[in-house]
Order: C-alpha cells, then sequence, then structure tokens
C-alpha cells in the first residue's frame, strides 16, 4: 500500500470523525450493482463490458416541511422557512462515489448525469476549488475539486498528488460537476436510514448522513447555491 493511501485514511478517518459523532451503525444492506447507474449514465467505463438496462426509477414522493426530521417521523424540530429541508417520505435511490477515501451520496432523482473527466481548462480568479472548464458537446461544465472543496482544512500537497480523478458528478441541471475518482454503487434507502441534519446546524449541504455507510449524503439544492456563491463547505 503507497504512502498517498495512508494518507488518505488518516485525512478521512478524521474528517468522518467530525461528522459522525453520535452517529448509529446498523446492519449493512445489500447494495444493488453499479451496472444500474452505467445503463443509465453518459459514461464511458474504464473496463468494456455488457450492461444490462434497467428501468429509470421512479422520483420519490417528496414533502415540503418547516420541520427537520432525525431518525423518526415521529420526532420532529421547528425551523424557519431558510432552513426548511425537504425530506423524502418514500423511499429513494442515491448515487455513492469516493473521493479522497471519502464516500459521498446524492439522490439519483437530482443526478444531472455522469462524464468521464477529459481535459479541463482553468479560469483565473476563481476560488482554488475551482479547477475549471470541461466542454462536453456545446456545453461548459464546471469542474469543483470535490476533495478541496468538502475538506479545504485537510488537503494538503500530498492529498492532491495523490488524487485520481475519473469522472464528473453533474448537480441537477446547474452545470456544476463534483470530481470523483471512482462510482461504488446506487441503493435505495428509506427515509428512516439517513439521520437527517438538524436545523440551524453548519454545513447546509450535507442532507444528513446515511447510516448502514457511515458517509455523507448530499443536500444537492443547499449545495449549488454555495457554489454559486464561490463559497466551500466551511463558509457557512
Amino acid at each position: 500500500m503507497s504512502k498517498g493511501t495512508f494518507a488518505k485514511e488518516d485525512i478521512v478517518e478524521d474528517y468522518l470523525t467530525s461528522l459522525l459523532t453520535d452517529e448509529v451503525v446498523e446492519d449493512t444492506v445489500q447494495l444493488d450493482s453499479v451496472a444500474k447507474l452505467l445503463a443509465t449514465a453518459d459514461v464511458v467505463h474504464k473496463q468494456e463490458e455488457i450492461i444490462t438496462p434497467v428501468v429509470e426509477p421512479k422520483a420519490p414522493e417528496v414533502k415540503e416541511t418547516s420541520d427537520a426530521v432525525e431518525t423518526t417521523k415521529d420526532t420532529t424540530e421547528s425551523v424557519s422557512t431558510d432552513e426548511a429541508l425537504s425530506v423524502p417520505t418514500s423511499d429513494f435511490q442515491a448515487l455513492f462515489f469516493e473521493v479522497a477515501g471519502l464516500t459521498l451520496a446524492l439522490p439519483l432523482t437530482e443526478l444531472g448525469g455522469i462524464h468521464k473527466i477529459k481535459k479541463v481548462g482553468p479560469l483565473f480568479a476563481k476560488p482554488k476549488w475551482f479547477k475549471g472548464v470541461m466542454l462536453h458537446r456545446d456545453e461548459k461544465l464546471k469542474v469543483v475539486d470535490t476533495a478541496l472543496w468538502v475538506m479545504p482544512e485537510k488537503y494538503t500537497d500530498e492529498l492532491a498528488e495523490s488524487l485520481n480523478y475519473q469522472y464528473l458528478i453533474m448537480l441537477d441541471s446547474s452545470g456544476w460537476g463534483l470530481a470523483c475518482e471512482s462510482l461504488i454503487t446506487t441503493s435505495t434507502l428509506a427515509p428512516n436510514d439517513v439521520k437527517w441534519r438538524k436545523a440551524n446546524n453548519k454545513r447546509p449541504w450535507l442532507a444528513g448522513m446515511v447510516k448502514d455507510k457511515m458517509c455523507a449524503l448530499v443536500n444537492v439544492k443547499q449545495l449549488i447555491k454555495l457554489l454559486d456563491k464561490g463559497q466551500n463547505s466551511n463558509d457557512n
């Protein structure tokens, strides 16, 4: 195992410790095959393989609420309109991907597509986490250095050199994409599989924690707002 790999493990362990305080680990659920994702994604996989087509997942029913649901549907907390969360009331599918050893997830209904990362043209006078623009057909996709955005305090030269970004995870129709090193899988989650973020907490980009995976579930709408403002995960 390389020195860079050990460095990643130490960084991720420290970061998860800060995010996952008081989290409850539950039994691991059976994961869906990543082929389900790649069958519908605009991506060229590294290995040539036959992908079995799948039916597009039905969008989950979403309840707009001013209550922040934590772990059970009976536990609520009043929040302001600005802090209102959209918590699914039924099962939903999520994409799991990895960045610098850290696993992140986002709902498939807010996935704008997946692209193989090609040449990225840098832009001047932009935040350090803004890697630049990647051309895809007639679109200019804005590429985020996800490790630097999510963990700026843990980002070192050694970590930067060890990163091997392969894919661009597009955030809804925003034009923003998160660079990632690998696609893990898709999985169906029930609302109580997630410990939802409490109101008035920092990190509005964090919708909650997927308990059995011990990983962050991204609040895509809030993340897009932060990116549009030029803010990273610590600027709030």
